[in-house]
């Protein structure tokens, strides 16, 4: 009878122990919170850390000094609108209709906006529990369905499209709350202060579930605006300015999470959603020793300053020259809350964590540089082949090359140097990388395959 009774309390105990992975389980406890900082056209070279001398950001300079700074990351496109398709969808914005020879960014007047098939971080983390807030600026479509509440986003603060698209033609940018205008024009000199205190409010208010907060801030695009307790406060004039309190508001942000003993249990990234305007002067940021800036696929148009922080699992003093791109964040996300990924389409994302944790060096060797539609360039491992280049955002026309020009990125990432001479093998094997791609790329409406039998996709109806 005595060893019945061990029996049944074992029974008994290993069930609620069962219950209570179960409910763990369920209620995503054991699920990382995650934060992705977007800012908007800053450059390679504009903080402290990545050598700026006259930008002050410790908070930047904080998240690498306890966490890991990318040196080879990659924006998805040199542009507003398809830069921030493929971070969301973790696609090429080719593959979605989000870059084409008919528009580069969308407008207040676009009828368009990113396609209702696709996928985004945000409806994928859904499906697993969590509470999901967009942030900013969003230059995805500013009318149903294309608003963040139509694609995955349980609330949405921000303004639809760029700063700058307010003049007598349309009308003046509004601030927007789900999808309603509640200021219009927006109050621009307040909107990093406000987008912070939203998404601070927006943490505390799901401290105890897994959460996605996507803050896109709208600087430092031109115009330019800081609050009054920041303008006049850099010797780097408006621009350090704009730079300076996007530094603040990450600092608030991890100040937060540390406070409410969120931060063992939080991945943070900060990147760009492309290059400096350099056009734009003073008014413009810096690409470092990057080539050229916004608008183009040199090096100083994509390659963009990335930073991650993750206390307790990405060691402190990391510098990696893993290759990245800000589509891998789509899968590192889904990896992260234990989704998986889509296979009824071409997912150009890879899952960072092994580089993140230190288990691999790298996780990707090639980059594709796409403009409008035409593929300008392709980065294998150090080498980079341009077929097509330009000068400026609103500069030179296109130039094809033929051969193409070929530099070694890593011996030479200021693109001074063409070794096309010296490396046809190199060319040639990149040209065969090309095909291959061009053979399996679907563009626009139609980029979703036939979903295959056994296809998992439960955001789909």
């Amino acid at each position: 009878m005595y060893k019945k009774c061990i029996f049944v309390l074992v029974v008994i105990a290993s069930a609620l122990v069962l219950n209570v992975d179960v409910m763990a389980q369920n209620d995503g406890s054991d699920r990382p919170n995650i934060v992705i900082i977007f800012t908007d056209d800053m450059g390679y070279g504009d903080a402290g850390v990545y050598g700026h001398p006259t930008i002050r950001t410790p908070n930047l300079d904080r998240m690498a000094e306890e966490g890991m700074k990318f040196t080879q990351f990659y924006t998805a496109a040199s542009v507003c609108t398809p830069s921030r398709a493929g971070l969301l969808t973790g696609r090429l914005p080719v593959r979605s209709g989000m870059m084409s020879e008919e528009f580069r960014v969308l407008f207040p007047f676009s009828a368009k906006g990113i396609p209702p098939e696709e996928v985004t971080i945000a409806e994928a983390l859904k499906e697993q529990g969590y509470t999901t807030a967009a942030v900013g600026k969003w230059h995805l479509g500013h009318e149903t369905p294309y608003l963040p509440t139509d694609n995955g986003f349980d609330s949405y603060f921000g303004i639809p499209y760029s700063n700058d698209m307010d003049n007598k033609a349309w009308q003046p940018v509004p601030l927007m709350r789900n999808k309603e205008i509640i200021e219009q024009p927006a109050e621009q000199r307040t909107l990093t202060p406000r987008y912070t205190e939203e998404s601070l409010k927006f943490i505390r208010e799901n401290k105890d579930k897994p959460f996605f907060l996507y803050l896109a801030h709208t600087f430092p695009h031109v115009p330019l605006y800081a609050s009054e307790d920041f303008r006049g406060t850099s010797t780097r004039g408006l621009y350090g300015d704009v730079i300076e309190e996007i530094d603040w508001s990450t600092g608030q942000i991890m100040d937060e999470l540390e406070q409410l003993g969120l931060a063992e249990n939080t991945f943070v990234f900060f990147t760009s959603d492309n290059g400096p305007w350099l056009t734009m002067d003073q008014n413009g940021g810096s690409a470092g020793l990057l080539r050229d800036g916004k608008g183009t696929t040199w090096e100083g148009g994509m390659r963009v300053p990335a930073l991650a922080w993750w206390p307790g699992t990405i060691s402190s003093g990391q510098v990696t020259q893993a290759l990245g791109t800000t589509m891998d964040l789509f899968s590192t996300s889904l990896a992260l809350a234990g989704a998986e990924q889509p296979d009824d389409r071409v997912i150009d994302g890879v899952n960072l964590m092994p580089v993140l944790t230190g288990k691999q060096e790298n996780v990707r060797d090639v980059v594709f540089y796409y403009r409008s539609e035409k593929l300008f360039a392709v980065r294998k491992g150090p080498w980079k082949a341009h077929f097509i280049t330009q000068s400026a955002y609103v500069g030179d026309k296109p130039v094809s090359h033929d051969p193409p020009q070929l530099y070694n990125l890593e011996e030479d990432p200021s693109e001074k140097y063409n070794l096309a001479q010296k490396h046809p093998e190199v060319i040639s094997e990149i040209m065969d990388l090309v095909k291959k791609h061009e053979k399996n790329l679907v563009r626009g409406e139609d980029q979703l395959a036939p979903v295959r039998e056994g296809a998992t996709v439960p955001w789909r109806d």
